[in-house]
């Protein structure tokens, strides 16, 4: 009996904020598998901000979602049938499974995750299926790499991080600490800001839309701003250069609070403040450190049996006809911790 399949399909290029018109709801049956070929019912699919930058047309780290394809998701499943080796059923795994009830793959995968073909396996035994889309996923690799390869925080350095409740800011903050560094949150909600500091460890968190952020960075920063990790850009990342010290390191790992707009991207008018400084700002994409994402799962898979390290918190939205609404939340601010979908 064939499986019926949910998909989620771009139906046209948004302008600001997706609308529903940007997306087509089909149903159709799964085919039959062929030789070589694997079929996963997703559990659940990981909702990012960077899919917003997926819809759009033009040259990018990854080329963008086309008119009429399923949308783009990393996701994690269960193998209910196969025509692999590799893949027995009820194995699990995590992958490019897009967002769709049911993904048809190849067995033979792509070792690079930024490939359509990514697939690997993955033992719940070790760890929740959501931890594999978190702390050992693309967030968790993006806050390893991105603070420890690009931001190269020393212990005792101060480090700021945007976004500092979410899927990659908490993993950042807590991975500084971890380094013996002072490490001081932005959040856009008082219970956010709580629990970067009580349960996270965090020296400090300002929530940026009550309090006059420059001058909470002062008192919480006194000696000024080593590592900045910016998860949002505008506003915020010019804050921070006016704090910044000698030879600081900004880390641009997104700017979720420009994605949408529908004028001119907000660069950074401070930005004179990395000549001043003699600071560097780089860019880091989670996909260029492919080769070493193996070392960085042990050594956070170790820091979570030790219980030095906390996963964030998972955010379950149901139903993947609901794909845009629970997107959505990521740019409302509405999400706490890592958002999955539950299709």
């Amino acid at each position: 009996m064939p499986y019926s399949n949910t998909q989620v399909k771009l139906a046209s290029r948004p302008t600001g904020l997706p609308i529903p018109e940007n997306f087509t709801i089909e149903t159709s049956a799964v085919p039959a598998l062929q030789a070589g070929q694997v079929l996963i019912k997703n559990e659940l699919l990981s909702l990012d901000p960077a899919m917003r930058g997926w819809m759009n047309a033009g040259r990018s780290y990854i080329p963008p979602v086309g008119i009429g394809e399923v949308m783009r998701a990393l996701g994690a499943g269960q193998v209910v049938e196969s025509q692999h080796p590799a893949f027995a059923v009820g194995d699990y795994v995590t992958g490019g499974l897009q967002v769709q009830q049911y993904a048809l793959r190849e067995g033979e995968t792509a070792a690079n995750p930024a490939h359509p073909g990514f697939l690997q396996k993955v033992d719940t035994r070790h760890a929740p299926l959501e931890t594999y889309l978190s702390t050992l996923g693309m967030t968790g690799m993006t806050a390893y790499f991105g603070l420890l390869n690009t931001g190269q925080p020393k212990a005792s350095e101060t480090v700021v991080v945007s976004g500092a409740a979410g899927a990659v800011g908490s993993v950042v903050g807590q991975i500084a600490k971890l380094k013996g560094c002072r490490v001081v949150g932005l959040a856009g909600e008082q219970e956010k800001c709580d629990y970067c500091v009580q349960e996270l460890g965090f020296d400090a968190c300002i929530n940026y839309k009550t309090e006059d952020v420059r001058q909470a960075l002062r008192v919480a920063c006194p000696e000024g701003i080593d590592v900045y990790f910016d998860n949002v850009g505008g506003e915020i990342l010019d804050l921070v250069l006016e704090q910044i010290r000698l030879r600081a390191r900004i880390v641009i790992c997104g700017a979720i609070s420009q994605y949408n707009n529908t004028t001119p991207v907000k660069g950074p008018a401070n930005y004179l403040s990395l000549l001043v400084n003699r600071a560097r700002m780089e860019g880091i994409v989670v996909f260029d450190n492919a080769a070493h994402y193996g070392e960085a799962a042990r050594e956070m898979a170790g820091w979570l049996r030790e219980g030095q390290l906390k996963a964030p918190k998972v955010q379950v939205e149901h139903g993947v006809e609901n794909f845009l609404p629970a997107l959505l939340k990521l740019f409302s601010g509405q999400n706490f911790g890592k958002l999955v979908l539950a299709p």
